[in-house]
């Protein structure tokens, strides 16, 4: 039973752990900002965890909701208790596919305007999206930006009638990573 544990346990190591071909970080940013009429509400989080595969064009990335940060204290309790439900609903998630990822060379620096589509998660709702990216490799270092509107009743984030008025529906979302080089 030993055997099959650390079998079980070796394998998932070998098929998680970036090798040649995957990329990741630790580090990701991840913003998002809604314009209102009363007041726009903008939050960022540093913490985003991302692999990219360079060969496959496979990317995931995944945030926790808790670890965005407003600049009033306030809105972040709202947004944690009210909106997102982050006891609840602890994470958001991306799984998808830069579409065209043969037209990279990632040994070779420059800059690359791609498609992305794949499956957003947010609140517990799932929904696809497809849209532009770029990826630019300088220096053997990779990164892959881009950014994107969803709108808030599609992941049955729900906003009080009191504050209708203060909150848009279309929420703007930028995603910022900077790979680390391979080992």
């Amino acid at each position: 039973m030993k055997s099959l544990a650390f079998l079980s346990l070796l394998l998932s190591v070998i098929f998680t752990a970036p090798g040649p071909e995957r990329l990741i970080t630790r580090s990701g940013s991840i913003s998002f900002y809604s314009k209102a009429p009363l007041e726009n509400i903008e939050a960022n989080s540093k913490t985003a965890l991302s692999v990219l595969d360079k060969k496959t064009g496979q990317i995931e990335f995944s945030v926790l909701i808790k670890s965005f940060t407003f600049e009033k204290a306030l809105m972040q309790e709202h947004f944690n208790e009210n909106y997102l439900e982050s006891d609840k609903f602890p994470k958001a998630a991306f799984k998808g596919r830069i579409d065209n990822i043969s037209n990279i060379d990632f040994e070779k620096d420059g800059k690359h305007t791609v498609s992305v589509t794949g499956q957003l998660s947010i609140h517990g709702e799932t929904k696809t999206i497809t849209t532009p990216a770029t990826i630019t490799i300088q220096s053997g270092t990779t990164a892959a930006n881009a950014d994107f509107n969803i709108s808030l009743t599609d992941y049955k984030i729900n906003i009080p009638s009191l504050a209708k008025d203060k909150i848009s529906n279309s929420v703007k979302i930028v995603v910022s990573l900077q790979y680390e080089k391979p080992a």
